[in-house]
């Protein structure tokens, strides 16, 4: 055990040599804020300790490295979304309560307008919208249905979607 401790030891002491300038310099460019990319990086190393500790493996110490910086800045990423929210309605922003233009359209379509809509696009994409939002199919039940590939019928499934919004508007003008 005191020998696994000890490699592991000279192994992080020397990632830490090797990479900690380049993960340093990479978090920094991420994230615009020196003090969080030093956090971030030795966060990093902590996590790569722990983990070295708990018996795991590396085979390509700077590859797992970055690796456990990118997650670390994705979650800040996450974080600073949420925070500048609250920063927001800290200084007096509140949601619009009436809701978005969009939110208006789907609480007035119910289900019988929508099919009539359906029925009045191109045949291509009424088989794809009724299996979308009728059916409430997944695009990939969808792609073994039609026997085409998922990103074909993702791509109907928008197209139709957007033909359906202009139909709706002219049916129903704000």
């Amino acid at each position: 055990m005191t020998h696994t401790l000890a490699y592991n030891k000279t192994t992080l002491t020397n990632a830490h040599t090797d990479f900690e300038r380049g993960l340093s310099s990479y978090a920094s460019f991420k994230v615009n804020n020196s003090s969080l990319s030093e956090d971030l990086v030795q966060d990093t190393f902590l996590k790569t300790w722990s983990y070295l500790v708990k018996g795991g493996e590396i085979l390509k110490m700077k590859a797992f490295l970055y690796h456990i910086l990118n997650g670390l800045i994705i979650d800040e990423y996450r974080k600073r979304k949420v925070a500048s929210l609250d920063v927001l309605m800290a200084t007096g922003y509140e949601p619009n309560e009436s809701g978005s233009q969009i939110d208006k359209y789907t609480d007035a379509f119910d289900e019988h307008s929508a099919i009539q809509l359906i029925s009045q696009l191109p045949l291509a994409y009424q088989k794809v919208m009724r299996m979308r939002y009728v059916q409430e199919l997944t695009l990939d039940e969808m792609a073994k249905l039609s026997g085409k590939s998922k990103n074909s019928v993702a791509v109907q499934a928008h197209r139709g979607l957007e033909k359906l919004k202009t139909l709706y508007l002219v049916a129903h003008p704000v």
